[in-house]
């Protein structure tokens, strides 16, 4: 039997009060719409088609391959919405799971789940079910006496005693797919809202005598829809907590998970150590044995076995085994730190090579540079790379000594197990076991105390 998933995402999404648009809001790294159609392709479906409507370009361009795409260029409800697909999916026979692109807790687990019920029963629908404590702005399931569903009725369009009812649409269902189209032709906007409802196709194939069933969900937290930021944070917190559980449960240690963001792409190995207040971002990896302590915020960046990051912060950088940084350093992008190096406190590095076992202690920027092995780099270095035009490069060879304060002006080669001493500016070549010292010689001014106007007075004896 194939099936096939429509993701419906077309909504302007105004209650965001954004000018993004409002399925491609991320939780935990990754656009809404893209979590929907990442679980909807674990159920290996024959095609996805995502219904788009304003913002098209940016969410075709976000699902990339992974979708096919059909746009409903008036906004006139979920039926509608649907009918966009029908140059793709009508003549089509099959199954056909509908859900939204701003649910993106569901699991392709839960829609697997959904459509193994649907074929079990035999339904010509079945909708995706829950019983939330307060069942409020949710369609109410209103069923027979012998549990049939009956209709799906909107929280503006309900009674009294249809809203009394908890359990709840979740906006996703399953069809037969020429059923589903067939159906959807007969659908009609008399309501509050003036908008063609999905939701009545499951009376109209009722009506037909043909078979509406519900399925009950188990975890309601799933079917949680992102309408305004309020829920888009909510849906922030219980996608984290998914994610934090499951490094835990392959050997992370989080110290307190509730306040520790991980991306929902991150790889962590076992032994890992985070603290609380760490964020990680994006495609970052870390190894095992890892230390990550308050205050660090590692982006789109690779760590190798054993790193310890100490209030740091990384951008699209590597460290490879046995290194460490900080507290208080910034890796930016292009930095790359070899093993066994060291990255002390209040150190920068940009667009440079950090070879094994160097170490820059303190206070120090190194931006478009190679370093070497077993360097020392002393406090206060600058590597000065900006003519104001143009960026260049420094090259500094293996086992060199850079005294604390220098200024290597680039472009500028430096040779291995040369020396540069203290509070020197560089601008020229250094040769291979060379000392180069470049400042001014030290001039003592006797009694140049009593030049001063206020040298005489008492306050300042």
């Amino acid at each position: 039997m194939k099936k096939f998933v429509v993701v419906l995402a077309a909504g302007n999404g105004k209650r965001m009060k954004s000018h993004l648009y409002k399925v491609l809001h991320e939780v935990c790294g990754k656009a809404m719409v893209a979590y929907v159609v990442d679980a909807a392709n674990g159920t290996q479906p024959t095609k996805i088609v995502t219904v788009v409507g304003a913002g098209a370009e940016q969410v075709e361009q976000t699902l990339a391959e992974k979708s096919d795409f059909v746009v409903q260029h008036q906004q006139q409800g979920t039926g509608d919405a649907v009918l966009a697909a029908k140059p793709l999916l009508a003549k089509e026979v099959g199954v056909t799971l509908v859900t939204t692109g701003d649910t993106p807790l569901f699991t392709s687990a839960t829609f697997n789940a959904l459509f193994s019920h649907h074929l079990t029963a035999g339904n010509a629908a079945t909708v995706l079910t829950a019983k939330p404590a307060n069942p409020f702005g949710y369609g109410r399931i209103i069923r027979d006496e012998q549990g049939h569903v009956l209709r799906i009725v909107e929280q503006k369009d309900g009674t009294p005693a249809e809203l009394a009812v908890n359990e709840i649409n979740t906006g996703v269902f399953c069809f037969d797919n020429q059923k589903l189209f067939a159906a959807l032709a007969q659908v009609t906007n008399h309501n509050a809202q003036g908008e063609y409802y999905l939701t009545d196709v499951l009376e109209i194939l009722r009506q037909q005598g043909e078979p509406v069933g519900a399925y009950a969900m188990s975890d309601f937290s799933e079917s949680l829809g992102v309408n305004d930021r309020v829920a888009l944070a909510a849906a922030t917190k219980l996608m984290q907590r998914r994610i934090n559980e499951a490094h835990m449960r392959d050997g992370v240690t989080l110290i307190d998970p509730e306040r520790t963001y991980i991306d929902c792409d991150v790889k962590i190995g076992n032994d890992t150590v985070i603290e609380p207040g760490v964020v990680i971002k994006g495609d970052t990896t870390i190894g095992q044995g890892c230390q990550i302590t308050t205050g660090s915020r590692i982006v789109a960046s690779h760590l190798g076995n054993h790193v310890t990051v100490t209030a740091s912060t990384l951008e699209h950088a590597k460290m490879a085994d046995q290194t460490d940084i900080g507290p208080n350093s910034h890796l930016r992008p292009g930095a790359v730190i070899c093993y066994g190096a060291h990255v002390g406190n209040f150190v920068e590095v940009k667009n440079a090579e950090i070879g094994e076992n160097t170490k820059l202690g303190h206070l120090t920027y190194v931006g478009d540079a190679t370093l070497g092995k077993d360097i020392n780099v002393g406090c206060g270095t600058i590597f000065s790379n900006f003519d104001g035009v143009k960026k260049f490069h420094t090259t500094v060879g293996d086992h060199s000594f850079v005294g604390a304060g220098a200024t290597l002006i680039a472009p500028l080669q430096i040779a291995d197990h040369a020396f540069i001493a203290a509070d020197s500016t560089i601008t020229k070549d250094v040769s291979r076991y060379d000392m180069a010292i470049a400042r001014g010689r030290q001039v003592n001014k006797p009694d140049y105390w009593h030049r001063l106007p206020l040298a005489d007075s008492e306050e300042w004896k």
